[in-house]
């Protein structure tokens, strides 16, 4: 029996690391994007937004050539990133709709 060697695994698993924080990052730009436009938007709205902009290729300025799955959950996840990093914010009385 022989094993491959585990820096094979290390170097694919830091790969995929680096994938998903590289569309972690499409997401939040796209995201901070569509809402400095919009300045306010329903937070469902905004999902769907992203998931069209992801499906078109529609990612901003030198990225359209990019088109890549983007399910709710991906734009909901970065959508929290986003507010807990501060720089999107509920309204006080509609916490479903987000501001830039």
């Amino acid at each position: 029996l022989r094993l491959l060697p585990q820096q094979r695994y290390l170097q694919a698993e830091r790969a995929e690391v680096s994938a998903l924080e590289r569309k972690r990052n499409i997401l939040c730009c796209l995201i901070t994007r569509i809402l400095k436009v919009e300045k306010q938007l329903h937070i469902d709205n905004l999902v769907f937004r992203v998931i069209d902009a992801c499906q078109k290729g529609e990612l901003g300025p030198g990225l359209q050539f990019l088109s890549f799955c983007c399910h709710s959950v991906d734009a909901l996840s970065c959508v929290l990133h986003l507010l807990n990093q501060g720089y999107l914010r509920r309204q006080e009385k509609r916490p479903h709709v987000l501001e830039y």
